[in-house]
């Protein structure tokens, strides 16, 4: 008798990512329709640009009276980082243009992270394609669920879903400010969005204070030269040591 063929894990991992992420589809659905939009266009939104924080920051920023600009320029922001995923992705996803442009869709946080995680080529590639169909079946389908009960919940903050819109942006902000330079660039964003709140429009304080990560930026290139300077004088006695 034939034993039964066993899963591998990471496509067990990828199913399970999956399901995490439909339950916060599920509150991107309702807050979409709280934010104006309907269940088509909630929906259409998740199968198009399906990048969990950029739509969360749409439906934030139209949901706080910003306008479509700010709203659209915080997303791409947000999104410019799948962009990267792509180069790290690039040796590891096999086939010809139409395929690439295609699997460009999936590059989102969980199928990069389950892929690179993969030491043998072809199990990178099942896991990146594992993680990204199972996210985006699941998204979509949460997003449906919530915009459809969306009309029925009401108002979000009844059940403090729209506490989920800026919980998300400190989930991704987390491991960021683990180094110095993350802290350094965390205190310089936020002074300066504090500061743009008086001055600029709805949405676009958020977009000025990226300006933040110039100064961790810079912080990094200070330490990393201190930290040459230090060792060049390790290596070089002073004059007063030379006989």
């Amino acid at each position: 008798m034939a034993r039964p063929t066993k899963i591998p894990s990471y496509v067990r991992d990828g199913v399970i990512l999956g399901a995490a992420v439909g339950l916060f589809g599920i509150t991107f659905g309702v807050l979409a329709v709280a934010a104006g939009l309907n269940v088509a266009q909630a929906s259409a939104m998740s199968l198009l640009v399906f990048t969990g924080a950029s739509q969360f920051a749409v439906v934030g920023v139209i949901g706080a009276g910003g306008s479509p600009v700010s709203a659209v320029a915080s997303a791409l922001l947000l999104a410019s980082r799948n962009g990267i995923y792509g180069l790290a992705l690039h040796g590891r996803l096999s086939g010809g243009v139409a395929k690439r442009l295609f699997a460009a869709q999936f590059i989102i946080d969980e199928s990069t992270a389950l892929a690179l995680g993969q030491d043998d080529p072809k199990a990178s590639r099942a896991a990146f394609w594992a993680a990204g169909l199972s996210v985006f079946v699941f998204w979509n389908l949460g997003t449906l669920l919530g915009a459809m009960g969306g009309t029925v919940l009401g108002d979000p903050e009844t059940w403090g879903l729209d506490a989920a819109f800026p919980a998300g942006f400190i989930v991704l902000a987390a491991p960021h400010v683990r180094s110095s330079e993350g802290r350094v660039a965390a205190l310089a964003g936020a002074v300066i969005g504090l500061a743009a709140v008086p001055l600029l429009p709805v949405g676009a304080p958020i977009l000025v204070a990226s300006l933040g990560a110039l100064a961790g930026l810079g912080y990094r290139y200070w330490t990393r030269n201190q930290s040459g300077e230090v060792a060049l004088d390790e290596g070089h006695p002073s004059d007063e040591d030379n006989p």
